[in-house]
């Protein structure tokens, strides 16, 4: 009987210890923390390990910012490995685009952009691959707007629609003016950020080894002040953040140093006070982590 009574005991014991917690709990103090600040959020986690996931306003729609460079980052490694082009080939950086409106012609203004030191390059050439490392990890709008031609926004968006993120609108390159005043604008939402961002964390996206040459980019992202800011040194996130007038993103993977792994999609819009929503944005990130590990 006492072998019995033990045998119930360790089993209890596993089974208490191998389920996880509920994340409702932890949504609940979520939604308490970001309605300390004047904003819309959208947020989307998944444990990548055990395939929890918890979700605020995940399918509404936010302007995408800087997170629609992922998907064009995507496509451009899928495009290589389909031979229209090689990542080492070179393309002449220019500052003349065509609105998707009427064709007319535009140019970027080196003061709205964070990646002025591209500017220097106009007439140069650079390699595919050094205006996508770019386009990522000081988001140049310059580099975007040149490989958008390069690979066209519409398979870009076609290719998201593959990977299952069904909602996600990559319309067209950066300060397309005529188009921003018609409301053709990129779009996100969490949820479509999130299955983007786990095809990259499975390496499905295009491929393994496109897998790791896109991590290993978004690793390289120098804009950390929300995923990462209050995260353990010993965590590496490779991310792709977004802003813009009362709006602050970040989107990427989370990497634990025992090995687990998560999404997390951080989406806000109508922030009256942006550095208040980049801190909040900040604390749900440290939330989610101390959930985690």
């Amino acid at each position: 009987m006492k072998y019995f009574f033990a045998f119930i005991v360790i089993g209890w014991t596993f089974s208490a210890f191998s389920q996880k917690p509920s994340t409702e709990p932890l949504k609940e103090a979520i939604q308490a923390k970001l309605a300390g600040v004047e904003g819309n959020f959208g947020v989307a986690f998944k444990d990548l390990q055990s395939n929890q996931t918890l979700f605020i306003n995940e399918k509404e729609n936010f302007h995408a910012a800087s997170t629609m460079k992922t998907p064009v980052m995507i496509e451009v490694f899928k495009q290589a490995k389909g031979g229209k082009f090689k990542l080492t080939d070179s393309i002449l950086v220019k500052n003349e685009f065509k609105s998707i409106v009427d064709g007319s012609a535009f140019s970027l203004d080196i003061s709205d952009d964070s990646a002025d030191g591209m500017y220097k390059m106009i007439g140069k050439k650079m390699t595919i691959y050094d205006l996508t490392y770019q386009m990522i990890i000081v988001s140049s709008n310059l580099a975007t707007n040149i490989l958008i031609d390069l690979v066209d926004a519409k398979k870009a968006n076609a290719t998201m629609r593959d990977f299952g993120a069904n909602d996600i609108q990559v319309l067209r390159g950066v300060e397309d003016s005529k188009a921003f005043q018609l409301g053709m604008n990129n779009s996100v939402t969490a949820y479509d950020l999130m299955v983007i961002f786990e095809q990259i964390a499975r390496k499905k996206a295009i491929d393994p080894t496109a897998s790791e040459g896109i991590t290993r980019i978004l690793f390289d992202q120098k804009f950390n002040e929300i995923i990462p800011a209050k995260l353990s040194k010993e965590v590496k996130v490779a991310h792709k953040t977004g802003s813009i007038t009362g709006v602050q993103h970040d989107s990427g993977i989370v990497f634990l140093p025992d090995g687990r792994k998560y999404v997390l999609v951080l989406l806000s819009k109508n922030l009256k006070d942006p550095k208040a929503g980049v801190r909040i944005l900040a604390d749900v990130s440290e939330m989610i982590y101390d959930f985690v590990k």
